[in-house]
């Protein structure tokens, strides 16, 4: 029995060898190649065009808003801010009058100071408070800003920042810019295809930036020629309602 499982285990053993010694090249033969792993062909990217355009309106503005204020001098603190607050309680009575409500009279800025008097080989000596108030008011209708002005002057506003010009809903103005602002771009990105010789194709983004943005207050004429007018003369003229765009197309041969 034991002969015949040395027997059997010799045979196996041969067998093997003559396996690899058959996969195994001849001296100075040339080695078998190893088989190339299967490749894909990496993708052309697209050719993009990437452009921005705008689309503006301009329009008759419905509203303003004014800074206006009182500042007063006192001996003391107190005493400043007393005489601010008594004048300007005569302004917002005298806005309220001009049919202006609770809601379009806002306080924007309160601030109090001491002044002083500065000489030569001196320390400063003080001299007494400044106190100020200034409000912000939105007049919704426009027919009412001059006599509003004109209010606020006569019960003694002496401080004035400008007068802004807006809408009361800016929506339909930016829709139409958006409006306009696609037809931009899409004229323009029509003529770089053409120019360029390759077709226009899908639109692959487009973003909206900017948008209405009220002007910045324009100043108003001085406290001292105001009060020798008789009325404040106001030309609302026109606001700009804008829409930026951008966007990217792919363009094909």
């Amino acid at each position: 029995m034991k002969t015949l499982m040395r027997a059997a285990l010799v045979a196996t053993l041969l067998t093997t060898a003559a396996s690899v010694s058959q996969a195994q090249p001849a001296a100075g033969a040339p080695a078998m190649p190893m088989p190339m792993p299967m490749t894909h062909a990496m993708p052309v990217p697209a050719t993009t065009l990437s452009l921005g355009a705008y689309g503006e309106v301009r329009t008759a503005p419905d509203m303003a808003t004014i800074t206006l204020g009182v500042t007063t001098e006192g001996a003391t603190a107190v005493a400043a801010m007393r005489a601010n607050s008594e004048r300007m309680n005569q302004v917002v009575a005298a806005l309220r009058r001009g049919g202006l409500t609770e809601r379009d009279i806002q306080t924007s800025g309160l601030s109090l100071n001491p002044q002083y008097a500065y000489e030569q080989n001196q320390p400063p000596r003080l001299t007494g408070y400044q106190a100020s108030n200034m409000v912000t008011i939105r007049v919704m209708d426009l027919a009412r800003l001059g006599p509003a002005i004109d209010a606020a002057v006569g019960s003694g506003a002496n401080q004035m920042h400008g007068v802004s010009f807006g809408l009361k809903d800016p929506e339909a103005a930016e829709n139409e810019a958006r409006r306009r602002a696609v037809r931009a771009l899409q004229g323009k990105a029509g003529l770089y295809a053409q120019a360029t010789g390759l077709k226009l194709g899908r639109l692959v983004n487009l973003s909206e930036g900017g948008g209405y943005n009220p002007p910045q207050p324009m100043p108003l004429a001085s406290m001292a020629r105001m009060e020798k007018a008789d009325s404040v003369s106001i030309s609302p003229g026109e606001v700009a309602v804008r829409i930026d765009i951008t966007a990217l197309y792919e363009l094909s041969r």
